[in-house]
């Protein structure tokens, strides 16, 4: 990726960027007279054009989310950043938290300008001490200065902005759940319609939209909106931020224009597979993708519809890179204890699929699976699919049939433990060290 598509990650490296001198040094904040000689409606439209998509896992057009917030209302309006990463293998936000903050609270400005909106909520993830120590400083920098309160710079508007930190919850990183603990209540998601632009926090009509989305705005506005759609594929836009972790050389986040090969990618990023080893498989889109094998890997484009079409995801942009030598059946026993331990339990396919999952993936990998077990969890994934309030149940039994579909001897080799490699083997029964995740 040439230098001129660093859009999110352009200031990571520079000295001092996290501050708002350095910030100002740099260009922040330059959208800003562009943007109060605009019309709101001019915004949203400019944001429709780019093409920007949520970062955050679902892809959906930025622009046309805002245009769903209605324009007649007596309401007062919200903005929400969800800022509560927790997808699995998945970093990205941090860095943006952590190093440019004060391009969150331009973009800020930006969509509560648009959209009429005068109260931001970050809703942080609790463990993310750092990066909150970063952004609340940012937000103090921005008040003091007038970029953030009444009155912006004379504009007219007035904006401010709250940070909230949550308890570690993963169900909080979907936005009914998110919104629910912003309002003090226990942490689960609620049933749509109707949808947080008509019904959102605190009962009115409520943007909600990941960091590196809002981070992407300030470029948009000032380079304008043809800049960015240049960018990356006729329905995937722009660049985004992938982290990328497991078996590669150099494991980081790198920021990637929409469209090149995936395993180019990967490669031209990290270096490849660690320490010479052959590829095997590639979570492309986090935790909650379905894998990919190593030649799906080489002969996919790195864009939505390209890695929809393998029936994986881009998603939040984590992409975990396994080995020859990864234990494929622990992967998922991973993947699988995380699910069932975080399901809020207020759905049954949830609760009790991801429970069961988890428990016959656990009892394969200890040496105590059944022939049958195989087909049993391949028979509980569909019931989970699109059953339940929200999508963590398929976030468990889209991966639990993929790797069992694609790597199906690996799974029988724990049961037929003769067809075991020599490696995974102690007079115990499995090897609790082999690699996973």
């Amino acid at each position: 990726m040439s230098a001129s598509h660093k859009i999110i990650s352009a200031r990571f490296d520079q000295k001092n960027a996290h501050t708002l001198q350095g910030y100002l040094d740099l260009g922040g904040y330059g959208s800003l007279k562009k943007l109060f000689k605009m019309k709101p409606d001019e915004v949203i439209e400019e944001v429709k054009r780019s093409g920007l998509r949520g970062r955050g896992g679902a892809g959906f057009p930025t622009g046309m989310k805002w245009s769903f917030i209605p324009k007649n209302t007596d309401k007062p309006k919200y903005l929400c950043v969800n800022a509560d990463e927790g997808e699995p293998g998945t970093f990205k936000d941090r860095l943006i938290l952590e190093r440019d903050p004060h391009a969150i609270i331009e973009g800020i400005v930006i969509c509560c300008y648009a959209v009429g909106i005068k109260t931001a909520y970050v809703y942080i993830r609790g463990e993310y001490d750092f990066p909150f120590v970063r952004l609340d400083a940012a937000v103090r920098e921005a008040y003091r200065e007038g970029y953030l309160g009444k009155n912006v710079k004379g504009s007219g508007a007035d904006i401010d902005v709250v940070i909230h930190r949550g308890a570690g919850a993963y169900i909080c990183g979907d936005e009914t759940g998110l919104i629910e603990s912003l309002e003090g209540k226990k942490g689960q998601p609620r049933p749509k319609p109707p949808f947080p632009a008509v019904v959102g926090v605190f009962g009115c009509p409520t943007v909600v939209n990941n960091v590196e989305t809002i981070a992407a705005l300030p470029w948009i506005l000032e380079n304008g909106a043809g800049a960015y759609a240049a960018i990356g594929t006729e329905k995937s836009k722009g660049t985004m931020l992938f982290s990328i972790s497991g078996m590669v050389e150099r494991p980081g986040v790198y920021e990637g224009a929409f469209g090149v090969n995936l395993w180019k990618f990967i490669e031209d990023s990290t270096g490849g597979v660690k320490d010479g080893k052959k590829l095997k498989a590639v979570i492309p889109g986090g935790s909650s993708s379905a894998i990919l094998t190593a030649d799906e890997t080489r002969n996919v484009n790195l864009d939505y519809e390209s890695i929809a079409a393998t029936g994986a995801m881009v998603g939040s942009g984590a992409i975990m890179v396994f080995d020859e030598d990864t234990d494929v059946v622990k992967a998922l026993e991973v993947v699988l204890r995380f699910y069932a331990h975080e399901s809020c339990g207020q759905c049954p396919p949830c609760r009790e699929g991801t429970y069961w999952l988890y428990e016959i993936v656990n009892r394969i990998r200890n040496g105590k699976g059944r022939p049958e077990d195989i087909d049993l969890m391949l028979s509980i994934c569909p019931d989970m699919l699109g059953r339940t309030v929200c999508v963590l149940a398929d976030s468990a039994a889209i991966p639990a049939a993929s790797y069992i579909k694609k790597f199906r001897s690996e799974f029988e080799a724990y049961i037929d433990k003769s067809r075991l490699p020599e490696r995974r083997l102690h007079p115990g029964g499995i090897n609790l060290e082999a690699r996973a995740l």
